[in-house]
């Protein structure tokens, strides 16, 4: 996927017992599939919410009760402590009180079936992997070293404007040479990038920048932003961001297929007055099924499907709405969510947990934090969208910010070098309230020159509080 993965390295072939080579998918001697996945655990990591939902604060949007959520059948919580708390959509807080992560999820899954770090035991997990042994190595992957032009430049922006005859391209490498018919340069011959490779689209009150990186031959990423107004008028905004999995066949059209799928259910829930949180869990479901039906399809004969597995298309999502006062976020796999607030003072907070190897690992005690990410194994995801995901199991959470602050949405492209909430929020620049497309393209570049070895993709959310009975939370973003 556009995560940087880690193949775990097999000593001997299953098969035949040779010793395959780094990368290898299946053995060269005897052509076993090496990249078969172990069978799931019988465990599920979520429990029935038990906190009853607080009562709307006065001149709040009065939602209807939520739904049923990741199989319970209470509606969730909706909690406003100082910083930013939050519950999953189990209805337990997202980490253990008084911990110095206290707002960032971590520590509150519950631990998954005993397994012994390293031995045969602790790839029990149901995993999905890349399809790179190396992250440096662009050989072992068949990816290569040429990047769309840098997001941050100011010439990249106005290269159309350069054209020299109305309707025609120029080059990104030279920026004087007429591109072709067959996307080179006449003057250079450079290939230029796809549309796809990179991609920016701003709204009032969202912005979102995706680029293909500097290892990957195609972006696998994809994303929507879009914005509604809920029945009593105020306006509720939307960011679905998508990775593909590199290893599956087909990514890219997985995870285009899940962000506007889940964009679209929402667009169509929320203005009926469907609680924020019922309709995120509503829109992975529908985003689940969109990806589950490329399944169906014939895979067309296209030359970058040639070398891949033909298995099920698969990929992760992340997303998050801003509605009444509330900031809801929901995901599937590692991509994810973090709070950065206007005053950097007050604390930052990671708001998604992991559906990882390593986070598993670190909730059930078997490594610390720094351990597990070493591991090769680390970013290997245990939960993804796709026809072979054992169990769907969305997660959402409800907070209620008491302060401005900026929502960033984006896939492990960007975290892998930004990781924790203080690392994000340095990167974040001062201004993002006020230019958040500038800023998503920052923090584009910010990825791209710490190595680019992902596809990269952000969403940034300016989420705007109003004073003590200035009226609605959500007014104005």
């Amino acid at each position: 996927m556009s995560q940087s993965h880690q193949q775990p390295a097999l000593p001997k072939c299953p098969g035949c017992e040779e010793p395959p080579a780094a990368g290898d998918l299946f053995c060269g001697v005897c052509g076993y599939d090496l990249s078969a996945v172990p069978a799931r655990p019988d465990d599920r990591p979520t429990m029935a919410i038990t906190v009853p939902p607080a009562a709307p604060a006065a001149g709040a949007v009065r939602w209807p009760a939520a739904e049923e959520t990741d199989s319970s059948d209470v509606p969730a919580p909706v909690v406003r402590p100082a910083d930013v708390p939050g519950t999953d959509s189990g209805g337990r807080p997202l980490t253990e009180p008084d911990t110095p992560d206290a707002v960032s999820g971590r520590g509150a899954a519950s631990p998954p079936e005993p397994v012994r770090a390293g031995g045969p035991e602790a790839a029990a997990v149901q995993v999905r992997h890349d399809d790179r042994a190396d992250p440096d190595g662009a050989e072992a992957s068949g990816d290569f070293a040429l990047a769309a032009p840098d997001p941050r430049a100011p010439e990249h922006a106005a290269a159309p404007a350069a054209a020299p005859a109305p309707g025609a391209k120029v080059c990104v490498a030279c920026r004087s040479g007429r591109v072709d018919a067959d996307g080179y340069c006449e003057n250079c011959g450079h290939a230029q990038p796809r549309e796809h490779d990179h991609m920016e689209q701003e709204l009032d009150a969202v912005a979102a920048v995706s680029d293909r990186g500097l290892r990957h031959h195609r972006n696998e990423d994809s994303f929507a932003v879009s914005s509604t107004a809920l029945p009593d008028g105020s306006p509720a905004v939307v960011a679905i961001v998508c990775d593909g999995v590199s290893s599956a066949s087909r990514p890219d059209e997985a995870s285009a297929a899940a962000a506007s799928a889940a964009n679209e259910a929402l667009l169509e829930s929320l203005p009926r007055g469907t609680h924020p949180q019922t309709a995120m869990h509503e829109a992975i479901v529908a985003a689940s099924e969109a990806v589950n039906a490329l399944a169906q399809e014939p895979a067309g004969a296209r030359e970058h499907d040639a070398h891949r597995h033909q298995n099920a298309p698969a990929c992760t999502l992340v997303g998050a709405i801003m509605a009444g006062g509330l900031l809801i976020v929901g995901w599937v796999g590692d991509s994810r969510v973090y709070w950065v607030p206007e005053d950097r003072t007050r604390p930052t907070a990671r708001l998604t947990e992991d559906d990882s190897w390593a986070a598993q690992m670190v909730a059930a005690g078997l490594m610390n934090e720094a351990e597990a990410y070493a591991d090769e194994r680390a970013h290997a995801i245990t939960g993804w969208l796709g026809a072979d995901a054992y169990e769907l199991e969305p997660h959402t959470a409800a907070f209620k910010p008491d302060r401005p602050g900026l929502v960033v949405v984006c896939t492990d492209g960007l975290w892998n070098y930004a990781e924790s909430a203080e690392e994000m929020a340095a990167a974040v620049p001062a201004d993002a309230q006020e230019q958040p497309l500038r800023a998503a393209q920052m923090l584009v570049g910010h990825a791209l020159d710490g190595g680019g070895h992902d596809n990269v993709t952000v969403a940034l959310l300016p989420f705007a509080v109003r004073p003590q009975g200035a009226g609605s939370a959500c007014d104005t973003v």
